[in-house]
């Protein structure tokens, strides 16, 4: 926990944190608003264990009670929770499989780095697949950072970072089952378990999540596809002294997933289409740390991680094992004014084709070594500075020099401004959504001798304010503007039935806004947020508008809620016509929902929810396939394709 401060705080009716409760969760946010003082929020992402009122840096968190809700909708996956949310949209790359990525401020997903407690474990060859495989249950909190952040974790965060912080065991043990079945033929089973004895300390997650191949639309194609998954990830905890802590942990996780045809999944049609991923990832966790009695604190993590994926569809197969590794040492000091951390960190990754073709073998290998430093000081009582420095050495694409400074004013209680700006890149990688969309066929591979690393410069400004109108009314309001410039950014082009990478000396530029307001009144809030972004990639012929891209997106959600008693929300959002690769534009929609939780005893929790009750998919508006179940030809997913979907189950905890 932080010191105490040297000036007064505000008053923890953050109005920020109430924000991003909008921003990340909207239907959770009253339970926020609700209670007047609320507990304080550390910020593990920036690592200068502020509160999230002191941090320089513009950082949204999904606490508890966010999670709490989104899983009770989504149970198997992370999607609709960072979905749901301003400014960031889930870009579907397999119209049958459901694979997808995060776009931040309407940049691709490879410019997005995904952290589990800081360490880089979902990247590269399972990337598309890692929003798909991450249930919620045992999250503590989910940190989202937008812009540029590789001052601190190095390459891929340019249009930002999502660190899923796990839960660590408390002064009481805790289990916590939950049981969810779909309308879509789903089913999932998750629990957790936390406890300490003595010095040791334990936490079991485990889940088993499946599902039918399912077709709203009477296209012969899944929406959702058929799989099995189970998860299970073990960590255990010793404290050596008040001092010297250690924790151990694994992750194990074994998928399967067919999609394509539902003639060929139910075995009565072997010449139509399928798609179909097997997939395990394991990995190793270790964390080693010491606080000095002076006030510093040094730390030891390490995590390797194996992810094998064999993907098949008709005639085709692409197969590999990825093996990636981190490393960081860190030092850092925190004061009542202020604090600094330095570390030196060293990532390897390297990926084995399996089997290799002739000419078309990605296999690579490449290693970063990489040293950073932060300086986070008050300036006056009123005035936060932090600034920070990145060298990393590349053995493939050279070295990279990378500052970035943010800016905390308060003026009032009420009122807060941040700003921040720094430079971020990221080196060319096969994996990108793109590639993933075509399956990897057909693709030459990248010679490193031939292409440079994209680089990015960003700036954003954020200003917060609350209005207290009365008692009983309140609003909380709040602005992001931001701009990012990306220069010499990788492409996947066509040519003569092969898919080459290039790269010309043009940038793309995304600009734009993100505006949330929360209207409070007794147990009624009412949620407002507004995104616009204009993403734009620079070429000879002029400027052209970034595919898969809603210019303009509304998320409004009015809930009710009883302490302790029941839920019940109704959330609208809007997607407005978005560009495809092909340069038709897509039509804009709405999808609207119903969410209800009803506190049945002291330790038993029921939810029963309609997701996208008014049915809004994309093949209403089109047939996503232009060819035939042999052959299909698909068209860019830009909306939903499983329609209206119910869930219900039960949520126990003691």
């Amino acid at each position: 926990m932080p010191h105490a401060r040297a000036r007064p705080l505000r008053r923890l009716k953050n109005p920020l944190l109430a924000l991003i409760s909008l921003a990340s969760s909207l239907t959770s946010a009253p339970a926020v608003l609700a209670h007047g003082d609320m507990e304080e929020v550390i910020v593990t992402s920036v690592r200068s264990h502020r509160t999230l009122d002191d941090t320089p840096l513009r950082v949204e968190i999904l606490g508890e009670e966010e999670l709490r809700e989104k899983s009770n909708m989504k149970p198997g996956d992370i999607r609709m929770l960072l979905n749901e949310s301003t400014g960031i949209q889930v870009q579907q790359s397999s119209a049958t499989s459901l694979n997808s990525s995060i776009r931040i401020q309407g940049l691709d997903g490879r410019y997005t780095q995904m952290l589990r407690d800081g360490l880089p474990i979902y990247s590269g060859f399972s990337g598309s697949l890692s929003l798909l495989q991450i249930t919620p249950l045992d999250l503590q909190q989910v940190e989202v950072v937008k812009g540029a952040s590789s001052t601190l974790y190095g390459g891929g965060a340019i249009a930002g970072l999502v660190n899923l912080v796990s839960k660590t065991p408390g002064e009481s043990p805790e289990t916590e089952m939950m049981l969810n079945a779909t309308s879509a033929g789903g089913q999932d089973l998750s629990a957790f378990h936390s406890r300490e004895a003595g010095q040791h300390g334990l936490t079991l997650f485990g889940t088993y999540n499946r599902s039918d191949a399912y077709e709203p639309a009477d296209n012969g194609l899944t929406a959702i596809p058929e799989f099995e998954r189970v998860t299970f990830t073990p960590r255990w905890f010793y404290t050596f002294s008040d001092d010297t802590k250690l924790d151990l942990g694994v992750g194990l996780i074994d998928e399967n997933r067919l999609g394509g045809s539902v003639n060929y999944i139910n075995g009565n049609a072997p010449d139509e289409y399928f798609e179909e991923n097997d997939s395990r990832r394991a990995y190793l966790r270790f964390g080693l740390s010491h606080h000095f009695d002076a006030g510093a604190e040094i730390m030891l993590k390490h995590t390797n991680s194996q992810f094998e994926r064999s993907l098949k569809t008709s005639g085709y197969a692409f197969s590999g094992t990825q093996n990636s590794s981190f490393t960081e040492l860190s030092l850092a000091d925190y004061r009542v004014d202020g604090g600094w951390v330095v570390g030196l960190n060293g990532t390897t990754e390297a990926f084995d084709q399996d089997p290799a073709v002739d000419g078309f073998n990605h296999d690579y290998s490449e290693q970063t070594l990489g040293a950073f430093g932060q300086v986070t000081r008050d300036l006056s009582s009123s005035l936060v500075l932090e600034a920070g420095l990145r060298a990393d050495a590349h053995s493939d694409y050279g070295n990279f020099i990378l500052p970035r400074v943010s800016v905390l004013y308060l003026p009032s209680h009420d009122l807060s401004v941040r700003f921040g700006g720094g430079y971020g890149y990221k080196t060319p990688s096969l994996f990108v959504s793109d590639a993933e969309a075509v399956q990897f066929q057909d693709i030459i591979p990248i010679d490193p001798d031939q292409f440079d690393a994209e680089t990015s410069k960003g700036l954003n400004l954020d200003i917060n304010y609350r209005f207290d109108l009365s008692e009983a009314w309140s609003l909380t309001s709040n602005l992001l503007l931001f701009h990012t410039q990306i220069d010499k950014p990788l492409q996947l082009i066509e040519q003569n039935g092969l898919y080459n990478f290039d790269q010309q000396n043009y940038a793309i530029n995304t600009r734009g806004a993100e505006a949330n307001f929360i209207f409070g009144f007794g147990e009624l809030r009412y949620f407002l947020g507004y995104t616009y972004v204009d993403a734009e990639q620079e070429t000879a012929s002029g400027n052209v508008e970034l595919a898969l891209v809603s210019q303009h997106r509304v998320n409004q959600v009015l809930v009710w809620e009883r302490e302790d008693n029941f839920r019940i929300g109704l959330e609208a959002y809007y997607f407005s016509p978005q560009r495809r690769d092909n340069d038709t534009r897509g039509e804009g929609y709405w999808i609207f929902g119903l969410m209800t939780e009803k506190k049945l005893a002291e330790s038993v929790t029921a939810f029963f929810n309609l997701e996208n009750f008014t049915d809004t998919r994309q093949t209403k508006f089109e047939n996503i396939n232009s060819g035939n179940l042999v052959n299909p030809v698909f068209r860019d997913v830009y909306a939903p394709l499983d329609g209206f979907v119910i869930n219900g189950g039960l949520r126990v905890s003691w």
